[in-house]
């Protein structure tokens, strides 16, 4: 069953390239926007998540990390909206960080 307040917009990339993106309406206007809309709302979120994610794993100095998460598009006020979590939905944020212990190394805590 298609949620009806979600359907496929035409979406322009920076390198003019358009693609067509699920989104899903947040309000009350309509979710088709006529002209193709910009991603940039949405890539700026990305990274401004990337960043604040990448700050604090790099904090903690794993030797390797992970990161898996998901994104829903929505629609606001007529623009792409990036959404991890809204309302009672539970945002999905796996993170794996690994320490590798070098040979005759010998860390001390204190």
């Amino acid at each position: 069953m298609t949620d009806d307040r979600t359907q496929n917009i035409p979406v322009k990339l920076k390198n003019g390239r358009t693609i067509r993106v699920e989104v899903t309406q947040t309000g009350r206007e309509d979710v088709a926007l006529g002209a193709a809309s910009e991603f940039e709302e949405v890539t700026d979120a990305l990274e401004g998540i990337v960043e604040a994610i990448a700050e604090t794993i790099n904090q903690a100095n794993p030797t390797k990390a992970t990161v898996k998460f998901g994104l829903e598009i929505a629609v606001e006020s007529g623009n792409l909206i990036a959404i991890l979590g809204k309302g009672s939905t539970k945002a999905n944020l796996e993170i794996s960080l690994e320490w590798t212990k070098e040979a005759g190394a010998v860390k001390t805590i204190g």
